[in-house]
């Protein structure tokens, strides 16, 4: 592991009521290493800015999460360097949605995390955005 993970758990374990599988911790100790602040990822390409043809929370946040692993990945960074990520959902109903794919790219890693239910995105199509934070290790 990368970083130092305090009080890692499972949110099938905190939150049994829902069909949720995400390592997370309560704290993430780095040191020294290269810090990558993301702008908070929105279901569109990279490159032209497009957005995906998807109104599905599911797959808006595979996009998202694509996008932050290619990031990390540009800057000479993997996944399990991810130390924070803050989930912006704009609908409540989508929480389980969203967390389950978020999950697929965390296994392992556990970060700590934000979610937040807000009103509305920058545009009216998007249903998701995270925004991330990674150390990457000297």
């Amino acid at each position: 592991m990368a970083h130092e993970r305090i009080r890692t758990f499972n949110t099938r374990d905190t939150y049994p009521e829902q069909a949720l599988d995400n390592d997370l911790c309560q704290a993430v100790v780095t040191r020294g290493g290269r810090t990558v602040w993301m702008r908070g990822q929105c279901p569109q390409n990279l490159d032209d800015s497009k957005n995906i043809d998807s109104h599905d929370p599911g797959e808006q946040t595979h996009k998202v999460m694509q996008n932050i692993r290619q990031l990390l990945e540009e800057a000479g960074g993997r996944m399990e360097h991810l130390v924070k990520v803050v989930v912006y959902i704009t609908d409540v109903r989508h929480r389980e949605a969203v967390y389950r794919v978020m999950g697929e790219y965390i296994r392992g890693v556990h970060p700590v995390s934000t979610g937040l239910v807000v009103q509305a995105l920058a545009r009216p199509e998007w249903l998701v955005e995270i925004d991330a934070t990674a150390v990457i290790p000297d």
